[in-house]
Order: structure tokens, then C-alpha cells, then sequence
């Protein structure tokens, strides 16, 4: 694995990436991973195709947003344990801001701001960035018969309906298994996996600063699972057992977290500031986020020694193909949503052949597809 590199201007470059990628990553984590490849792989050269696909896998074994843990885990490796810190801060910071400045106008004025005629040219767009990493990806991470067979097995069960964290960690463990064969006949080795805290439920009280970190802080150290499991844990924490949120201001602070750029997570910062201003916004964004950065600084200098073992390579090329294999179940989802009429599905066409042809920046394209999306709405008002 390469070394990091501790020079300020390598930190200078590590924050000005990430802030512009915390301002222009719409379109949730697969997107994000997408626009982090293009970025980082393809554009900069900072990591290969596999060490890419290990920090995605490594994310992927440890609760917490895996879009921000990639930010601080490609951070750490450009500039050191300082990289790690900006990296991730400086991806979460502008989503942050937008979303306290949105939660500001919906505790003045009671509304949240439209958005669905800038997201109308920019979904198609996502589209096409996160299939671009989907295919370069799974030619690395689908390296033998069996890899590819738990990623398109992956793909398949999870249309059907399975739980993503069932297929992720079984597809792992069942790679594992199959490559070490005859280890585990001959007597196999300890397997790591990792294990979720198990919070334990607090009495009601009323509103305090410290009980609203305690309940974000929980969160982000227990949180496999993305978007849907959020909102499950937000209700009954928040709407249930503390009584402080409604549903409806909670599924307000979910389409704002999924409209705005960068992490999903902060919609932690729009609850936040609903229940405590401006210090609760800070608190629950502290909260919900500083797991993830526990977590990376402790789980990355052990990434080289999961790929050396022959045992927790195999998983982690398990969890690897299997992560793929979910990006692209999320990718014909999304697409469904994104493309729907021939003006967005000649967009995505167009975004595709200028990332792969041309290599064009993918920040610039979905600029170019948020431009889209304002021309139509204005032609058609």
C-alpha cells in the first residue's frame, strides 16, 4: 500500500478536493463511490483500481457512512492521520452548511425548498458516473469464477428482496470459505468480524445537549445499512422514545439529507438544529460523524495485513465483489427514478460517452446536468 504523504501542500490538496466534492456529490453513497473513483483513480492516480476496491471493502466491514469513511480513508492515505481529519471534514462540511441553512428557512418559514427540477438533469447524470465505476470496479473485484458468481449472485438476491447486510457478509464469508478450503479442513484459522455495539435504551427525559450527542454518537458507532436503516433508527430513537421530532419533520430532515449534496448523514444537522439551534445542529453532526473518524484511524493501517492474510483476503475480496454487486442493484433502482422520459435517457447517454471518451471531470458533468434541469424547468413554466 502506498505511503502517505504528510506535505502541507498534499493536505491543501486533500482539502480542496473533498470540499468540492462536498459540494457537488448528489445522488447518495454509490454515487458518491462513483464520482470518488473518476476522481481518484482514473484522474489523479492517487490509488489503484484494488486498493480502491480494499478501502471500499473496509468500509463496507465497520458501521458508519461509507461514502465519508472513503474520504477519510483516501485522505489518510495522501496525507497521513492530518489528511484523514481534513478529508473527512471537509467532504461532510458543505453538505453540513447547506442543510443548516435549509433547516434556518423551515424553522422560519415552516416550508423546505423544491428541488426536483435541479435533481430532473443531475439524477440522469449520477447515473452514468456510477456505472462507469460499477464496470471498472468489477473487472478488479470479479477476479475468478467465484467472485463474479457472489457478485451477480448478490445483484440478483438483493432485486429479490434479501437483506443487503445478509448478502454482504454471507457473500464474504462464503468466498472465504471456498478459497481456504482446504485450511478449513485442515483445521482453519480465527475469523474477524466485526461486531455492532449494542445501545442500551435510555429512560425519557427531557431535551438535553448531552443526550443528543449520546443518541447520534450511538448511531453512527451502530449503523450498517444506509439511508432506510437511518430512518429506522432516527423513529425510534427521536419520534418514539424521546418524543422529540414528529414524523413528518422526520421524513422532511430524510429528503433534504437526499437532495442536498455530500453525505446522507446530515440529516443529522437539520434534526439537530429542529431540536437545539444552532448548537444542537453542531452537536448531532459532531455525533453521528466522529465514530467514522475512530473507526478509519484504527481499521486503515490494518487494511494491508486483511490483504496478506490468505484467510481475511478472501473475505475481504468477498465483501469486495459483493459491494459491487450491491452498487449495481442500487444502480438499476436509481435508474429507474432518474430515467424517465427520452430527454434524461439521452442525457445519461451523452455523460457517459464524455466520462469514458473524453474523460471529461465528473463534477463538471453534473454541473452540466444541474444546468439542464433549470432550462427545462424553465421552458416548461
Amino acid at each position: 500500500m502506498e505511503a502517505p504523504v504528510s506535505e502541507r501542500g498534499a493536505l491543501r490538496e486533500v482539502a480542496f478536493v473533498f470540499l468540492k466534492l462536498g459540494l457537488t456529490a448528489f445522488g447518495g453513497p454509490a454515487a458518491h463511490i462513483g464520482m470518488f473513483h473518476d476522481e481518484f483513480v482514473r484522474r489523479r492516480q492517487w490509488l489503484t483500481d484494488q486498493h480502491f476496491l480494499d478501502l471500499l471493502g473496509a468500509t463496507n466491514l465497520i458501521p458508519g457512512p461509507n461514502s465519508t469513511e472513503m474520504s477519510m480513508h483516501i485522505g489518510y492515505l495522501r496525507a497521513g492521520y492530518p489528511g484523514l481529519l481534513v478529508g473527512g471534514a471537509c467532504f461532510i462540511l458543505p453538505a453540513a452548511l447547506i442543510v443548516l441553512v435549509i433547516a434556518w428557512l423551515y424553522v422560519e418559514y415552516g416550508a423546505t425548498p423544491a428541488a426536483e427540477w435541479l435533481l430532473y438533469g443531475i439524477k440522469p447524470v449520477v447515473i452514468a458516473i456510477i456505472l462507469q465505476a460499477v464496470w471498472s470496479l468489477g473487472r478488479k473485484a470479479m477476479k475468478t469464477r467465484l467472485l463474479g458468481a457472489v457478485g451477480f449472485g448478490v445483484l440478483a438476491l438483493y432485486l429479490l428482496g434479501i437483506d443487503e447486510l445478509l448478502l454482504l457478509f454471507g457473500g464474504a464469508l462464503l468466498a472465504m470459505v471456498v478459497q481456504n478450503g482446504r485450511r478449513l479442513w485442515q483445521g482453519g484459522a480465527a475469523v474477524f468480524m466485526p461486531v455492532s455495539l449494542l445501545a442500551q435504551a435510555a429512560a425519557v427525559e427531557p431535551y438535553s445537549i448531552s443526550q443528543l450527542f449520546g443518541t447520534f454518537f450511538k448511531i453512527g458507532a451502530v449503523l450498517y445499512g444506509g439511508g432506510y436503516v437511518l430512518l429506522a433508527f432516527l423513529r425510534s430513537d427521536l419520534v418514539e422514545r424521546l418524543g422529540w421530532l414528529t414524523d413528518q419533520q422526520l421524513l422532511n430532515a430524510v429528503a433534504i439529507g437526499q437532495f442536498t449534496p455530500g453525505p446522507l448523514f446530515t440529516t443529522a444537522t437539520f434534526i439537530g438544529y429542529i431540536i437545539g439551534g444552532v448548537a444542537g445542529a453542531a452537536v448531532a453532526t459532531l455525533g453521528i460523524f466522529l465514530p467514522g473518524f475512530i473507526m478509519v484511524s484504527i481499521t486503515n493501517p490494518l487494511i494491508p495485513r486483511l490483504r496478506e492474510s490468505a484467510w481475511l483476503g478472501a473475505l475481504l475480496d468477498g465483501v469486495n465483489a459483493a459491494s459491487i454487486g450491491l452498487m449495481a442493484a442500487v444502480t438499476l433502482e436509481l435508474g429507474q427514478a432518474a430515467l424517465v422520459d427520452a430527454v434524461t435517457l439521452v442525457l445519461m447517454l451523452a455523460a457517459a460517452v464524455l466520462l469514458i471518451r473524453y474523460r471529461v471531470n465528473s463534477t463538471w458533468l453534473i454541473a452540466g446536468g444541474a444546468v439542464v434541469g433549470i432550462i427545462f424547468h424553465l421552458v416548461g413554466a
